[in-house]
């Protein structure tokens, strides 16, 4: 070790066991201090991660080689490249929605004792593609693959929300507003207005509108872009479910919708 505690040229050199993944280490947490600074030079990277400049420096010769890091100026600092836009951009499509929630639908599911679903927008309705229940479910239906109409689900309504007008505009005059129940809503000004509400509280709760005694809430799940690509619920009989009265059941699904958007890229505001 050199002094000032920055390895020597020949120990970064080194082939020996484990010198192949301390500099994949080393890479790592030179992208890392560039995601977080913008920009930085050789010298205050390598004083930062404690290494000899010319570990840096040989370190940013192959990342540069393959775009993921590139240079300001010839002479200048060091910033991200596109080449880390290539990686980032495969992901999303290689992530499934379904696998990546599943462990939170189950923990949602378990703390509150009610039925969970994951539902995702497909033909102008909420698609229920994921299922957890409760151990105080009374029913056993299995909602998974069934088309339910946007304007009568707590998952349906935080979809719509996110949707530009003229998108909604679509959907209602393809598949209109009919009524599932007595209560569910049918006023196209009404709904505009519950949908409002639903952007600025960040969830929905819907009771009686899809089925009389049935209560449901529901919070949106990111993709990496901040775009709504689906819904978490919780839904149980209204005699004993009352989100209303049961802030921290709220607030643990919203959380539950934003642990699902990180596993989908999504990065917190």
């Amino acid at each position: 070790m050199a002094a000032g505690g920055k390895d020597t040229e020949t120990e970064k050199d080194s082939d020996g066991p484990g010198g192949g993944v301390q500099s994949v280490d080393r890479a790592l947490q030179i992208l890392e201090i560039l995601a977080r600074q913008g920009h930085a030079g050789v010298s205050e990277i390598a004083e930062e991660m404690g290494v000899h400049k010319s570990t840096v420096f040989r370190l940013m010769g192959s990342l540069v080689s393959r775009e993921i890091v590139r240079q300001n100026t010839e002479r200048g600092k060091y910033q991200l490249g596109f080449g880390i836009l290539r990686l980032a951009s495969s992901v999303p499509g290689r992530l499934s929605l379904v696998h990546e929630a599943r462990t939170v639908l189950e923990g949602l599911a378990d703390t509150y004792k009610e039925t969970v679903n994951l539902a995702v927008l497909r033909s102008n309705y909420a698609v229920n593609v994921d299922q957890a229940m409760g151990p105080s479910t009374l029913a056993t239906y299995d909602w998974v693959g069934g088309l339910t109409p946007l304007h009568a689900t707590s998952s349906g309504k935080v979809m719509l929300a996110a949707l530009r007008v003229e998108d909604r505009d679509r959907i209602f005059k393809e598949v209109g507003l009919g009524p599932r129940t007595s209560r569910t809503v049918t006023d196209r000004a009404v709904l505009e207005g519950q949908l409002l509400e639903v952007s600025r509280n960040g969830y929905s709760i819907v009771h009686d509108e899809l089925e009389i005694g049935l209560t449901a809430a529901a919070a949106p799940i990111y993709n990496h872009m901040g775009e709504v690509i689906g819904a978490v619920s919780i839904s149980g009989p209204a005699f004993r479910f009352k989100p209303e009265d049961d802030p921290e059941l709220v607030k643990g699904l919203c959380e539950a919708g934003l642990v699902i958007s990180e596993k989908m890229g999504y990065t917190r505001q």
